[in-house]
Formats: structure tokens, sequence, C-alpha cells
């Protein structure tokens, strides 16, 4: 081959190649899936593949349930120097932290073949409320019928929900678990009558939140991974009520061995024995005594937690429980009203105990610790007792937290009045 045509040949396989990767270029720049970035450190510019959109749909209302956000609460938190931490159960699709239990249980029973979609079974169970409304949800979703019992004395809108839900809803008396008539029994001997019944169809499954291992172990699994991982794995305390026991033994059995360090604090109603049985070892309370009781089960205008007899879910983490605090309905309620005013956030009876708990905690601890605990429900369902007696947020009061820790002493009513001189539908005593 000789020179001149060699040199003509290699100019234009250049140009060609010119060409080429001049319309390669144009075509990346052009098209709408691609953006152009430069790379300053190596000081060329490269090409990037923007990625496609892709598709976020839950198949169903269960897989809405967990992944609740962990709401920094501002105002406890500035007042007291700590980071307090409310996890918001509040915005589960059931309403309340309950919804993670009713998952689990239903789960586990249609793992063990104890329940059959669609064939008629009915899940029965005792509660005060929330947990009722949340399988009352998950019954309709994934195919069965619920019945639930539930003292009379709780407040009406639950009862009424679990109605709109389409659940059976029994209302007993209150009275101690040694009553065959009692709510937990009786959801028990009816899912028994239902199950030996030849006349109605399917079977009758007993869900036994009080003593069913999955209550703990919901909050093992979701619960606690979920605020491990939402506080960077850095937390100095969770504060916690209990009612099953479910919600403190699980999260304490998940976040101890990772954190040796955290301090585990059970938040207690008046009345309940629990605060005894974590500081002494015995479940009593002064308030138990013959002829002392408003009420036979807890007394507590507080809904949700409390309880006054040794439960397996609560004694699956009670060695873990590190200390207690009791919380006074009036404090209760100061807080309530204390959230809404200075937060916007808008809880019930339980959360509030809760929050009381955390901020006497925060204070124990000192500045610069990290505090959790959980909002359990949204105070729409506390709106005929518990918030009837806490009254409306308004008035040109400004509350301080002196009038939330205080507020057992004070007894003030809502405008910071004492409770003896206003009427009796604004008071915060009881």
């Amino acid at each position: 081959m000789d020179k001149p045509y060699s040199q003509t040949l290699l100019l234009t396989g250049s140009i060609l190649l010119g060409i080429t990767a001049t319309l390669t270029a144009q075509k990346l720049l052009s098209s709408p899936s691609t953006t152009y970035i430069p790379d300053r450190r190596r000081r060329r510019s490269s090409f990037f593949i923007t990625p496609q959109p892709t598709e976020d749909i839950r198949n169903g209302l269960e897989e809405c349930i967990g992944n609740t956000p962990l709401i920094r609460i501002k105002s406890l938190s500035d007042l007291t120097g700590c980071e307090i931490l409310g996890k918001a159960e509040f915005l589960e699709p059931g309403g309340s932290v309950k919804d993670r239990v009713a998952l689990q249980l239903i789960r586990s029973a249609e793992s063990a073949g104890l329940l059959s979609p669609h064939s008629g079974d009915k899940i029965y169970e005792g509660t005060v409320g929330s947990t009722g409304v949340s399988l009352a949800i998950l019954c309709r979703a994934r195919g069965y019928l619920a019945h639930i019992c539930m003292p009379f004395d709780q407040s009406v809108e639950k009862s009424s929900l679990l109605q709109k839900l389409g659940a059976e809803v029994s209302l007993v008396p209150p009275a101690p678990i040694v009553d065959t008539n009692q709510f937990v029994n009786r959801a028990r001997a009816l899912a028994r009558q239902h199950t030996a019944s030849p006349d109605i169809p399917g079977r009758g499954y007993f869900a036994d939140q009080f003593e069913n291992d999955q209550n703990w172990r919901a909050h093992y699994e979701s619960t606690g991974p979920e605020i491990f991982r939402q506080c960077g794995e850095k937390l100095d305390a969770f504060v916690a009520g209990a009612g099953t026991g479910g919600t403190i033994s699980g999260c304490a059995r998940y976040l101890k061995p990772r954190l040796p360090a955290l301090k585990v604090v059970l938040a207690d109603p008046p009345g309940s024995g629990l605060y005894n049985r974590v500081k002494f070892g015995v479940m009593f309370n002064l308030k138990e005594r013959e002829g002392t009781r408003r009420r036979q089960q807890v007394d507590t205008i507080v809904e949700g937690i409390g309880i006054n007899r040794v439960t397996h879910n609560f004694e699956a983490g009670r060695e873990l429980v590190d200390d207690a605090v009791q919380v006074s309905d009036e404090e209760a309620m100061a807080m309530a009203r204390f959230l809404v005013e200075k937060d916007g956030i808008f809880v019930g009876s339980s959360s509030a105990v809760n929050c009381v708990a955390a901020v006497r905690t925060a204070i124990k601890m000192g500045p610069g610790h990290r505090v959790v605990t959980i909002l359990c429900d949204s105070g729409a369902r506390h709106l005929s007792k518990f918030w009837a007696q806490a009254g409306n947020v308004g008035g040109g009061w400004e509350m301080t937290l002196d009038d939330v820790l205080e507020a057992d002493k004070r007894k003030m009513g809502m405008n910071g009045v004492p409770a003896e001189k206003t009427d009796d539908s604004l008071e915060f005593g009881v």
C-alpha cells in the first residue's frame, strides 16, 4: 500500500469516528431520560442515566402497618434539655399501636392452620377497645368476622366505631379476672362455644392478646427495630405503659441487647399494680384495698394501660425494665392539654401518661439525653371520657411544664383557676 493512500484512509477514518462521537453525544444530551453532570473532581465530563420511576403500591391495608414516624416533641425537648421523641402510632391505618399486634396474631393463627379466610371463621377478643378496632379492620381486610368483648365503662367512641366496622360487640360489667363474665373470659368462652357448635359456620378463634406470645413478638420484630434504626442506634431511655405488656417487653427485648446502657421505664396510671411489680416485685396497689376502688379493673380514667394481674407478655420483658413512674389522672390530663397547646399533638390518655413519664425520666437523667416513648392513639377515641374531663384548650391561659408536673397538687382548671372554682365540665380533676 503506498503512503498517500494510507494517509487518506487514516484521515477518512478519523473524520468518521469524530462524526460518530459527536452524534452520540448529541443523542445522549437530547434524550429526556438522561442528565449531563460535570464531574469537577476528575476535571472531565461524565454521563449518568437517570433511574426510571418506580412504583410504590401497597397490597392491601396490611402492608400499610408499621414504619410510623419518630417525632421530636419540640416543647418537651426544649424545656427539659433532652431530646424527647414520640413514635407516632396514632398514624397507623387502624389508628393505634395495636395494628401491629392484631396483624401478628392473625398471621400466626393462619400459619398454624387455626384460621382460614372466607370460611366463616370468627376472631374473638377481650379488649378495652384499641385491639378490637385493629382486629375489626384487619378481619374485614383478610376475610374474617370479629366479635369483641369489652367493659361497658370504656369510651363510647370505641364501641360505636367497632359496630361501624362490622364487628359484633358484647359489653360486659367491669370485673376481676377471676369472674367468668370478665371481658377476657367472656371472649374465650364465646370462641369455644362457636367452635363446638355444629350450627355456626366456621371456627371460633380466641386471639388472647394478654397471654399470646405473638403480642410481644410483634414489637420485637417491628417497633423495636424501627426505633433503633430511626434513632441512628443512639438512644438513652425507652418509656412505655403496659396493658398487656407486649409493647414494653418486645421493644426492651430488641433494644437492650443492642444498647446495654439503655434505661427501660414503665409508665403506670393510678390503681395499677405494675409499678409495684417493677419496684418491689409484688403486684399490689393501695387503691386495691377492699372498699376503696371506684371501678373493678384499675382506678383511673386512663384507658389502655394499667392492670392488676401478671400477664405472660409483661413477664416476657419484666427483668429488662429498670424503673417505673406513676402518673396521676390530673397529670395525664394536663399533659394532653399541654401537647395540644404547644405542639398541636392530639393524643389519648395512655399517650399522655407516657409523655409525663418520659419528661420525668428526662429530668432524672439530665440534659443531653435521648428519650423515646409511644404515642399510642389519637385523642379522637377519648372524647367522651378522658377529654371530657380534661376540658378544651384555650381561654388565654398559657400552660407551663410545672402546671403539668404539679397538676396533682394544683388540680388546676382549664383557665389556670383552681378546679373547685370552675364549672365541673372544665375541671382537670376527677
